[in-house]
């Protein structure tokens, strides 16, 4: 149930009817039948009973966390609940990854063991939640956080719907207090909620789906492509992706506000970033956070005796534990490499900087912004290659001399689908994104969403024939679904 379907704009009025009309008490589980409705309507049977076994499992190593005093008990019981939620996730999403790279092995060293081909299992959704469950243990663990004690508000917290499938990846600390809180109507909530909903389509819908029809028509047959036509795939893949996620999330955060509760915001202008490291602070942030807290930190303490070169390898490994989370191929696993290299280069790096900038001259220049912003964005888009590629056959035909040159069929941007029309509505899309992006942050001076009602409501209107006229009429899955 996508939340650009027919059904999920049907599903969610008729959610928020009952939950309004439910008392207190009961609330909680209104929204835990939806969260478990909601993933059932994915129509895979076996994904709700792996995300109750994951809730059973935390709840429960939550609690005997809390209770062993002794520190080696402590320890076991943790890493016994890291690795019951690990295997879950291994069993759901890696086992076909593990079985075809082991049975290459094996061939290649002639062996006579024969490792038997896996079936592919849908998780869509498990790497979020799963993630969730161990910085649950984690910070009980480290005394950061006391287990929650109602087994439905806990089931709640790991299976939310609008973050169930996308995140954001929220702390027991941030999401729980406010699912038990009273429910009281707040206008204003309602309407933020929606107006942020409405966002989210436009991204998708109006940006992200058409970018989508160049970037996959140039990737999918990289080899009939010219070097300008993959050097405008990747830009087009680099503004589908973003638009694709944050609006996902828009709608996410839109939707829990209806709700009165108020997720982690995901996206801070990433591609606005000065450097990788600002980057990964701008970009898909609750994950971030989650593996600069539980991979790079403790890496970090446990190799400090290595000084900068301890440093430079926990950021190897935590980039690397994060491609290999977003999926069970290579090019994610060299996608997450490369972002963990830029990140140890820049440990190097950093300490010559300012005296390179002194040397040229442009340590002042109110330039320099601008082109630290430009060669970020190009290291990004370098690795957006091996997360987009079908094959890693592909990866490397478009970091050849293919991607810096020309080429024999260099074509045009109306190659490949990617028409005039596709062309003029991304860039009204696009004025339409910024417009609003432009009013959110003047919206006191301008009046538009709190002043007058005639202005107020030519705006929602805008907003809805923007939807109507300019928006991709097939649904397009959601990119990161597929995590």
């Amino acid at each position: 149930m996508p939340f650009n379907s027919l059904d999920y704009l049907l599903f969610l009025p008729a959610v928020y009817l009952v939950f309004y009309l439910a008392g207190d008490h009961a609330r909680w589980g209104v929204l835990l039948a939806a969260s478990f409705g909601f993933y059932a309507a994915l129509k895979v049977p076996y994904l709700p009973a792996v995300l109750v076994l994951v809730a059973v499992i935390t709840y429960f190593f939550g609690i005997w966390l809390h209770r062993a005093q002794a520190p080696g008990a402590k320890r076991r019981l943790l890493w016994g609940g890291v690795a019951a939620n690990i295997l879950v996730l291994v069993v759901m999403k890696y086992l076909p990854f593990l079985s075809e790279n082991v049975r290459g092995i094996t061939q290649l060293f002639s062996l006579e063991f024969q490792v038997p081909a896996v079936r592919a299992l849908v998780a869509i959704g498990v790497s979020y939640y799963v993630f969730q469950a161990i910085s649950y243990l984690i910070d009980i663990y480290f005394e950061i956080e006391e287990p929650e004690p109602h087994f439905g508000y806990f089931a709640l917290y790991l299976s939310f719907f609008p973050k169930l499938l996308q995140g954001p990846i929220e702390r027991a600390g941030d999401l729980l207090p406010q699912l038990k809180s009273p429910y009281r109507f707040d206008y204003d909530n309602m309407r933020y909620g929606m107006l942020l909903f409405a966002w989210g389509l436009v991204k998708k819908m109006i940006i992200a789906d058409r970018l989508g029809i160049y970037a996959d028509a140039v990737y999918n047959d990289v080899h009939a492509a010219g070097g300008l036509q993959l050097l405008l795939g990747t830009y087009a893949y680099a503004f589908q992706i973003f638009m694709d996620f944050s609006g996902y999330t828009d709608m996410a955060l839109g939707t829990a506000r209806l709700f009165n509760i108020s997720l982690t915001r995901n996206f801070n202008s990433p591609y606005l970033a000065t450097s990788v490291a600002d980057f990964w602070r701008r970009w898909h942030i609750s994950f971030s956070r989650w593996i600069l807290d539980y991979i790079f930190k403790p890496l970090q303490m446990q190799w400090r005796d290595w000084r900068n070169w301890g440093t430079a390898a926990a950021l190897v490994a935590a980039f690397l534990v994060s491609g290999i989370w977003h999926g069970a191929s290579w090019g994610f696993v060299i996608w997450g490499g490369v972002h963990g290299l830029y990140m140890a280069c820049s440990i190097f790096y950093k300490p010559y900087q300012k005296k390179i900038y002194q040397a040229l001259g442009i340590q002042k220049s109110r330039y320099l912004k601008y082109w630290q912003m430009l060669v970020t964005f190009h290291l990004v888009c370098f690795a957006w290659v091996f997360f987009r590629v079908n094959s890693l056959s592909d990866a490397l035909y478009i970091c050849g001399f293919k991607f810096l040159s020309a080429g024999h069929r260099t074509g045009s941007l109306l190659v490949h689908g990617f028409d005039r029309g596709d062309l003029r509505l991304v860039l009204a899309g696009g004025a339409v994104v910024a417009l609003g992006g432009w009013l959110s942050r003047h919206e006191r001076a301008l009046g538009c969403w709190n002043g007058s009602v005639v202005l107020r409501w030519g705006c929602y209107n805008a907003l809805l024939l923007a939807l109507i006229f300019l928006g991709v009429k097939s649904q397009g899955t959601f990119i990161y679904f597929n995590f």
